[in-house]
């Protein structure tokens, strides 16, 4: 397969407000990006609309606020998926092909059960939550995001091993929380499994507090796959990184080492799988 061949499907629902941005960064790679509504997918449309999993290699969900958060952030999203498309979307995993939870995306993965990894197969029961930031606030800040995964991630392809990259963050509820007791035993597993993806650090590279972690998430978590290694969720906005004019610092480091950004990585690993795969 050919680069400009891929074909992603950027899905959203109401509330959705960061598809455009997904969908212009995974167009800049070279891929051919679609903005699809979650009643495409379901038959909810006229039929000229209607769409299929199958007619795409990969899925982003984006960031915003699907369905205005109520409930908790993601949950109304997952759900809706889950009760129309939860085993086709696990089947279209289960065939290899990438999905992307940015922000919003992330919290609907998880409210999904399909992050972390974990339970019995086909099953869709949550096992996390990333919930309110350890501020109380909406954080839209820099972040610093250290590559910890060991290969297993088809998303980190490009990234070099232990390599920071800046990507920043923009939300309320991002701290990755696990149920009472069981922090250190969850952690302990991902990183057995390698599906520790990315870790909020400081400038010096080394694990630090808020406001490097800018929701507490414990032990730093910013980004999880699952045992496939073909889904990633991260809090932070890879597509408002793709471009190195993109950066917070651009102004004073200026375009150093070129045109593309941190966040350009990501999408161009994916899309390297996907070439070499299908």
């Amino acid at each position: 397969m050919k680069l400009p061949e891929i074909r992603v499907a950027v899905l959203r629902i109401e509330g959705t407000n960061m598809a455009e941005e997904a969908a212009a960064a995974a167009g800049a790679s070279g891929a051919a990006a679609e903005l699809i509504h979650l009643k495409q997918l379901e038959g909810r449309c006229p039929p000229g609309l209607r769409r299929s999993l199958g007619d795409y290699h990969m899925v982003i969900l984006p960031g915003g606020f699907s369905a205005g958060d109520y409930v908790r952030a993601g949950a109304i999203f997952a759900s809706r998926i889950k009760s129309s498309l939860g085993q086709e979307f696990l089947r279209f995993i289960d065939d290899g092909h990438p999905v992307l939870g940015i922000c919003n995306g992330f919290q609907v993965l998880v409210e999904l059960g399909i992050l972390p990894a974990g339970g019995e197969k086909g099953e869709l029961l949550p096992k996390a939550a990333l919930t309110t930031n350890i501020s109380t606030r909406y954080e839209c800040r820099p972040a610093l995001l250290k590559n910890v995964n060991k290969g297993h991630c088809v998303f980190t392809r490009r990234i070099r091993p232990g390599g920071i990259l800046a990507v920043p963050t923009a939300h309320a509820e991002g701290k990755m929380t696990f149920p009472p007791g069981k922090t250190d035993e969850w952690f302990a597993r991902l990183e057995e499994m390698d599906e520790l993806v990315f870790r909020y650090v400081d400038r010096s590279g080394a694990y630090a507090g808020y406001p490097w972690n800018p929701n507490g998430s414990v032990y730093n978590i910013a980004g999880i796959t699952d045992e496939t290694g073909f889904v990633l969720g991260m809090m932070p906005h890879p597509e408002r990184t793709y471009w190195r004019y993109l950066h917070s610092d651009w102004t004073r480091a200026g375009l150093e080492g070129g045109m593309e950004g941190d966040g350009r990585q990501l999408f161009d690993s994916a899309f390297d799988y996907i070439v070499s795969k299908f």
